[in-house]
C-alpha cells in the first residue's frame, strides 16, 4: 500500500500547468471572479476539481495566480510605460496600452483587474481587496514616475504627480469599462488621444 501511495504521489501531472492557468485567466477575465464557477473553470482547464485543488489551491488561490500571470502578460504595458523617457510618453504608452489590451483579439474585452470583482458577494472581500491593492500599486508607481519627471524639469514645478496619476488611472479604467461594453479599438483610441491632448491636465 505504501509503495502504491508513493508511486501515486510521484506521478507527474497529466496536464500542462501553464496552459491550464491561461485558460483559467480567460474565464476570470470574461466572467469576473464571482461569475466564474468552479465548473466553468475546471471545464476550461480540462481537469477535475481534485486536480485543480491539488495544483492551484482554492478558487481564490487560483485567481491570485491568474492575476500574477495577467500582470506579467497582458497588463505588462503599465510597467513598460514607466520606462518611457518623458512623462508625456509615459502617459501615451499607458493609455494606448490600455486600449490595445482591452480591445485586442483572442481574449475577452475589458480588463481583468478592473472588472474582476466589480460584482461580488460578502465572501469575496479578500479578492476585492486584492484588486484594489493591485490598482493602487499601479497608481503609486505612476506617482513616483511623475515625481521624478517634475524633479527633472520634464513636468512643470506646479504639477501634482498624484493628480496626474489619478487622471491616467481614471481614463484607463474608463477605457476598460467602455471596451467591456462593446466600444471598439478605434473609438477608444480617439478617447485616449483626446485625453492626451490635455496633457498635463491643469
Amino acid at each position: 500500500m505504501a509503495a502504491t501511495r508513493k508511486a501515486a504521489m510521484g506521478r507527474p501531472r497529466e496536464f500542462d500547468v501553464d496552459e491550464a492557468l491561461e485558460r483559467a485567466l480567460l474565464v476570470f477575465w470574461e466572467q469576473g471572479y464571482e461569475g466564474a464557477s468552479l465548473t466553468d473553470l475546471t471545464a476550461a482547464m480540462g481537469i477535475n476539481r481534485p486536480s485543480m485543488y491539488a495544483a492551484f489551491g482554492s478558487k481564490e488561490d487560483l485567481f491570485r495566480k491568474v492575476l500574477e500571470r495577467y500582470t506579467a502578460g497582458p497588463a505588462a504595458y503599465g510597467m513598460r510605460a514607466l520606462e518611457e523617457p518623458t512623462a508625456e510618453a509615459v502617459a501615451t504608452a499607458f493609455l494606448h496600452g490600455a486600449v490595445d489590451t482591452t480591445t485586442g483579439p483572442g481574449h475577452p474585452s475589458g480588463c481583468l483587474g478592473v472588472q474582476g470583482c466589480l460584482a461580488s458577494g460578502p465572501g469575496d472581500r479578500a479578492v476585492r481587496d486584492l484588486l484594489t491593492d493591485w490598482r493602487e500599486d499601479a497608481r503609486s508607481r505612476l506617482v513616483k514616475r511623475f515625481e521624478q519627471a517634475r524633479d527633472e524639469g520634464d513636468l512643470p514645478p506646479t504639477s501634482d504627480p498624484a493628480v496626474l496619476a489619478r487622471f491616467l488611472m481614471a481614463v484607463g479604467n474608463g477605457i476598460a469599462v467602455q471596451a467591456a461594453g462593446g466600444a471598439d479599438h478605434d473609438e477608444l483610441r480617439m478617447v485616449a488621444d483626446a485625453a492626451l491632448r490635455n496633457w498635463p491636465p491643469a
